[in-house]
């Protein structure tokens, strides 16, 4: 079982200029962090190909594969014009998969707008979903629909957010070789579901997993509900991301149940909201993940 790791924490100095750039991620993942790959976040990307190509060769030149790329679509704009715009980016998110060789490009259903009834914003999601598969195919990328909490920059949570949502956005999708699911029990956990039961449902059509874990630094998650219903941007600041194994998900169980069905997929890190401590939280976490693969069988 291969492992990735992605670069929550480093995020906002990608973004804003700080001290950790893409680059120098990469080169610390290759020599600090015991893992085959990285994942990369599409906005914090080069637009420019020759840049894209560098990073790529940066990457396979330290020996990390980059098999996972991280797009946040948000496919129930309720404005069709809008709803335009955001298939023609997960398109281009697809592009940059085939230029990269990235195997996996994740897909959104997009925010809980109070506006929208579930049938209406489910079947707009899988409309713009069942849309892209075929430039997935073409590409040879396997699209990858997250059971997600909030981006960033949202102000409302996924609207496929609970179990009983994320199972009707799937089956409004046919079964694909180019389309599957990235499993994250953090997000599982928010949401209000048990992440365990959440992963045995979903096996079958399970391709990645991130491994996230989650504490709150105050608070329940009653209150973070409550915090989501008001509609601001980004994450209650109670809600944080720590090393995996140290947080509220119960990973021994997780593996059991990847174990049972005989999971080979990627597993991707997720986690740290401290950039000084970044490299190092990440390297925790992925001993913590290559000692439960060997002790269930997953290497």
């Amino acid at each position: 079982m291969p492992l990735c790791v992605f670069p929550k924490c480093f995020i906002p100095s990608f973004q804003g200029g700080g001290p950790y750039t893409v680059e120098w991620w990469i080169r610390a993942m290759a020599t600090d962090v015991d893992v085959d790959g990285v994942e990369l976040y599409g906005p914090v990307l080069p637009e420019s190909l020759p840049a894209l190509r560098a990073l790529g060769g940066l990457a396979r030149e330290l020996g990390l594969q980059i098999p996972m790329y991280c797009h946040t679509p948000d496919f129930t704009q309720p404005d069709a014009a809008e709803r335009r715009l955001e298939v023609e980016r997960q398109k281009r998110a697809i592009e940059t998969c085939r230029e990269l060789g990235i195997s996996y490009c994740r897909v959104l259903s997009g925010q809980r707008r109070p506006e929208l009834d579930w049938n209406t914003g489910l079947d707009l999601a899988a409309a713009c979903i069942n849309e892209l598969i075929p430039c997935a195919r073409d590409a040879g990328v396997c699209l990858i629909l997250e059971n997600h909490y909030k981006d960033g920059h949202w102000h409302y949570p996924e609207f496929a957010q609970k179990r009983e949502h994320f199972r009707g956005l799937l089956a409004r999708i046919p079964d694909s070789p180019h389309f599957g699911v990235n499993f994250d029990p953090s997000n599982a956990l928010v949401a209000g579901d048990d992440p365990v039961d959440f992963l045995h449902e979903f096996l079958p059509r399970v391709r990645t997993m991130h491994a996230s874990d989650r504490f709150l630094v105050s608070g329940t998650l009653e209150d973070l509900r409550r915090a989501d219903a008001e509609g601001k941007a980004g994450y209650a600041s109670f809600l944080r991301h720590g090393v995996i194994g140290e947080g509220l998900i119960n990973y021994p169980a997780i593996f059991r149940a990847l174990q049972s069905a005989g999971f080979k997929g990627w597993i991707s890190i997720e986690n740290g909201n401290d950039p000084e401590k970044g490299v190092v939280h990440m390297q925790k976490s992925a001993v913590f993940l290559r000692r439960l693969m060997k002790s269930h069988d997953l290497v």
